[in-house]
């Protein structure tokens, strides 16, 4: 018996078959075609999807709290309720030396002011930091370099300048090493930066000017205060793990009653990512039943034009029989018809989508020229294939058994 695949008479039939009745091939085959595009198309664009999603965080530490001060609830050593207290930078050295579990943190202070530079002025926000921020906050430096631990060490009168703030003082102009004033202090810029992640607080790193918090504290009387505090913990640790550590050291340097729960502000924005992971999770589920549900439209589509296929030609699979063709020769014309629809058909949808794919991507490159991950690959592309190979030849197999279970002489009878 000849191998059905290098048989040229069996493709010929196949090809007669498929081509006596256009309108409902071509129908059946766009079925398959826009079934295996959709899945595609989703399993291939849901990655991206979540690459734009997280491109909107890119750059901010996923595992990062805050922590500020809020009025005291409960009387407590001589002090009233409602009464306010501030964050220290005695506290931030204090959790920094007694909190193992955090990685990095940075004292945050910050003022609304005025950027001059010549006769040109402009309204910012100033805004102190350590050296260790962009650890938790990462910008995006355009020129220059961001606060460094000397700057801080030494209370240097640097600044690195947002890049809103640049392009109205400096019209395009290099400010590297220029000077700007703000309350009548004069500041070296040694940057140019912008805010890389959507989320931010306190405002966007392109309307500020950041200074040593050293150096900010100085120039604005804060003494030993600042405003509040960013922290990012440890691989593998949570940052609500160690806000009992943080409370309990709070507690200890100023008038907080052990049960008052509102006088100390934990942000623990971890959870906020959690819930867009969590929302990735069911963007991916969606994903999934709409995928199948193209593909089961698809497949029942090849079962269909089986059945009539079969019930089209009763009389010659009776002739065949008769003449004697073996049942399985039988099943294997009409899998065969099955499996061709099938493979031509999808590997169409899966190029189509792949082109929809490439362009979407080539649509999401941001400003850097990063790409979200809007693709296809190879072996994503051979899942899909085979399982639409798989499910149509099992649509196929009922109409085959059909049509093999047929007696040569009921067939002859047939009208």
């Amino acid at each position: 018996m000849k191998n059905p695949i290098f048989d040229i008479d069996n493709w010929k039939e196949i090809t007669a078959t498929l081509s006596r009745n256009k309108t409902r091939t071509f129908l059946t085959a766009f079925g398959i075609f826009w079934g295996t595009a959709m899945l595609a198309m989703l399993w291939g664009g849901a990655q991206g999807l979540q690459d734009l999603l997280r491109r909107q965080f890119s750059g901010f530490a996923t595992n990062t709290a805050l922590v500020h001060s809020s009025p005291i609830t409960m009387p407590y050593r001589g002090y009233s309720k409602g009464m306010w207290w501030t964050v220290t930078q005695s506290d931030v050295n204090n959790i920094r030396k007694s909190v193992s579990g955090i990685d990095a943190l940075t004292p945050i202070a910050t003022r609304s002011t005025n950027a001059a530079f010549g006769s040109k002025t402009v309204s910012s926000r100033i805004q102190g930091v350590s050296s260790e921020y962009p650890k938790i906050n990462e910008p995006i430096i355009y020129s220059g370099r961001f606060i460094n631990e000397a700057d801080e060490y030494n209370d240097r009168k640097v600044c690195v300048i947002g890049k809103r703030i640049a392009d109205e003082l400096f019209k395009g102009d290099d400010p590297i090493g220029k000077f700007i004033s703000m309350d009548n202090i004069y500041y070296r810029v040694v940057g140019v930066a912008g805010q890389k992640s959507e989320l931010n607080i306190n405002g966007r790193l392109d309307d500020m000017v950041v200074v040593p918090i050293s150096m900010m504290r100085r120039a604005y009387n804060l003494g030993n205060n600042i405003d509040f505090m960013l922290f990012t913990a440890k691989q593998g640790v949570k940052p609500s793990d160690l806000q009992p550590k943080i409370e309990r050291i709070l507690r200890a340097a100023h008038p907080i009653h052990p049960d008052d729960s509102q006088a100390i502000r934990f942000m623990d924005i971890s959870k906020e990512f959690e819930m867009v992971d969590n929302m990735f999770t069911g963007v991916d589920i969606l994903v999934l039943f709409v995928g199948l549900g193209s593909l089961m439209a698809g497949i029942i589509g090849v079962g269909n034009i089986m059945w009539i296929i079969v019930k089209e030609r009763t009389q010659e699979i009776g002739i065949r029989r008769a003449i004697g063709a073996k049942p399985r020769d039988i099943i294997m014309q009409i899998l065969s018809e099955s499996v061709v629809l099938t493979i031509v058909a999808g590997t169409a949808g899966i190029c189509f989508a792949v082109l929809i794919l490439s362009a979407v991507a080539h649509g999401s490159a941001d400003e850097t020229g990063e790409m979200a991950r809007f693709q296809l690959t190879f072996m994503n592309a051979i899942y899909i294939l085979i399982l639409f190979l798989s499910l149509g030849t099992a649509a196929g197999i009922i109409p085959a058994i059909k049509a093999m279970r047929i007696k040569p002489i009921e067939a002859l009878n047939d009208k």
